[in-house]
C-alpha cells in the first residue's frame, strides 16, 4: 500500500487561483455574454521585445544547424547569460557577484518553492501576512510547518501582520526564527522597504545566524529613491541572503519562463552538530540532480533583454503598467477606497467598503462589474478586507475596469 505525504491534506482545498479560475468559470456558464476583464493573477499581457523575439529566433535556428546545435546546458545556466546578469542588474549598483552565484531556472516560483528543500524540517520561518502563497504552501507540504488553526494560519509559522496601523510593513519577529521570507516591493501589497528598513532585517539576521529569503520579482518597477532593488544593497547581507529574480514581469517571461536566483558563497547553515555549510554549494548540488537548465532559445531571449535595443524596449513596456497603476490607484483614491501600492510596484491593495469579507466583494466586483480581481483573504488573515488588482492589463481594459466599479459598484 503506497502512503501519503499526510502534510498535503494540511493544505487549503484549492490553490488561490485555481478558486478564482472556478468561480469565473461558473460566472461565465451562467452568463456567458458578460465581458469579463481580468486583473486579478498577476499575468502580463503585451508581447515580447522585438529584441527578445529576435534573439530566439536566432536561437532557434542555431539549434536547426549541426555545427551550432546544443544538447544539455549547464543546470544552472549559461555563462553569457549570468554575466550579463551581473553586468546591468548588479555592477551598476555596486554590487560583487561572482557568475558562480547565479543560478538560472525556469521561474522565480520554482525557485522559491525548491529552496525550502535546503533547510532543516524543525526550522522556524516567518511570512509577512498578507503573503505569497507559494511560500507558505511549499513549506507546509515539506512538514515544517505544524498544523493550521481556526484562522489558517500554522502553529509553526511566525506571522509577521502588514496593516494600516504599521504602513503595510512588518515589524521585526519577537520570537527568534531561522527563515524569513520578504518580497519587495511586495506582493500583493505593492509597498516597498527603504534601505533603512532593511537594514534591520539584515541585523537580525545576523544576530540570529537565520537566512533572508528575499524576492525581489518586481524591483524593476521601482520608481522612487532610497527603495533597495537588491538585499545585496545593504552591507553584510550576503552573510544571510539569497535573492529571486525573474524575467517574467520584467521582460514578459511569464509563458516564456525564465529567472535566477542568487546565493553567495558566505551564506551559511549549520548541521545538528553546530558545523556551517555552504547554501551555495546546497543549492548547486540541488539544481544538478533535480533540474536540467532552462532551454537554450530562452536563455539567449533573456540575454537580450539586456542588449540597448531590449533595455529601452522593456522600460517602454514597464511604464506602460505602471501608467496603469497610476489610473487604477488614482481612480479607485476617486471612487472613495483606502489604497495602497501602485507606486513602485504593478500591484494596488486597497480596503473593501463597510468591512466587506473580501471573498464577498471578489463576487460582487465579478457581477456587478464584470471586474477580476483578487481577494485579500487568499494571501493570508491579515489580507482579509482587502482586494488586490494588478496593472497587467490593457490601456483601454484598465480604464475601462476603473470605470465599471465607480459607475456599477455601489454600497
Amino acid at each position: 500500500m503506497a502512503l501519503m505525504n499526510e502534510n498535503y491534506l494540511k493544505l487549503q482545498g484549492s490553490y488561490l487561483f485555481s478558486e478564482i479560475a472556478r468561480r469565473i468559470s461558473e460566472f461565465k456558464k451562467e452568463n456567458p455574454q458578460a465581458d469579463i476583464i481580468r486583473m486579478g493573477i498577476g499575468d502580463v499581457t503585451r508581447p515580447l521585445a522585438p529584441a527578445v523575439i529576435k534573439a530566439m529566433h536566432q536561437a532557434v535556428d542555431e539549434m536547426g544547424q549541426p555545427g551550432t546545435f546544443r544538447g544539455y546546458g549547464p543546470e544552472q545556466g549559461y555563462e553569457f547569460l549570468a554575466q550579463k546578469i551581473i553586468e546591468n542588474d548588479f555592477t551598476p549598483r555596486g554590487i560583487e557577484i561572482d557568475v558562480s552565484e547565479v543560478f538560472v531556472s525556469d521561474g522565480a516560483k520554482s525557485d522559491t518553492a525548491n529552496f525550502q528543500e535546503l533547510f532543516g524540517i524543525n526550522n522556524i520561518l516567518a511570512v509577512t501576512d498578507p503573503v505569497y502563497p507559494v511560500y507558505v504552501d511549499s513549506n507546509v507540504m515539506a512538514g515544517r510547518t505544524g498544523y493550521p488553526n481556526a484562522k489558517g494560519q500554522f502553529e509553526n509559522i511566525v506571522y509577521l501582520p502588514c496593516n494600516e496601523e504599521n504602513g503595510m510593513k512588518p515589524s521585526l519577529p519577537l520570537t527568534r526564527v531561522d527563515m524569513i521570507y520578504l518580497c519587495y516591493p511586495n506582493n500583493p501589497t505593492g509597498m516597498t522597504l527603504s534601505k533603512e528598513e532593511l537594514e534591520k532585517w539584515v541585523a537580525y539576521a545576523r544576530e540570529n545566524k537565520a537566512i533572508i529569503l528575499y524576492d525581489a520579482a518586481y524591483e524593476a518597477f521601482i520608481r522612487e529613491e532610497n527603495v533597495p532593488h537588491s538585499i545585496f544593497e545593504i552591507n553584510g547581507a550576503r552573510e544571510v541572503a539569497v535573492e529571486f529574480r525573474s524575467f517574467s514581469k520584467t521582460a514578459g517571461f511569464t509563458g516564456t519562463r525564465c529567472a535566477y536566483t542568487i546565493v553567495p558563497k558566505e551564506v551559511m547553515v549549520y548541521d545538528s552538530q553546530g558545523n556551517c555549510h555552504s547554501l551555495n554549494k546546497m543549492w548547486l548540488r540541488r539544481q544538478t540532480t533535480k533540474f536540467n537548465g532552462a532551454s537554450y532559445p530562452v536563455q539567449a531571449a533573456a540575454a537580450a533583454v539586456f542588449s540597448e535595443e531590449g533595455k529601452k524596449q522593456i522600460r517602454e513596456t514597464i511604464d506602460y503598467y505602471m501608467e496603469n497603476a497610476g489610473i487604477i490607484k488614482r481612480g479607485l483614491e476617486k471612487a472613495g477606497y483606502k489604497v495602497f501600492g501602485g507606486v513602485n510596484a504593478p500591484y494596488i491593495w486597497f480596503k473593501t467598503p463597510n468591512q466587506m469579507p473580501s471573498w464577498d466583494f471578489f463576487d460582487k466586483l465579478m457581477k456587478e462589474a464584470h471586474v477580476i480581481g483578487t481577494p485579500g483573504a487568499g494571501f493570508g488573515a491579515s489580507g482579509e478586507g482587502y482586494f488586490r488588482l494588478t496593472a497587467f492589463n490593457s490601456r483601454e481594459n484598465t480604464e475601462q475596469a476603473i470605470e465599471r466599479i465607480k459607475t456599477r459598484v455601489f454600497f
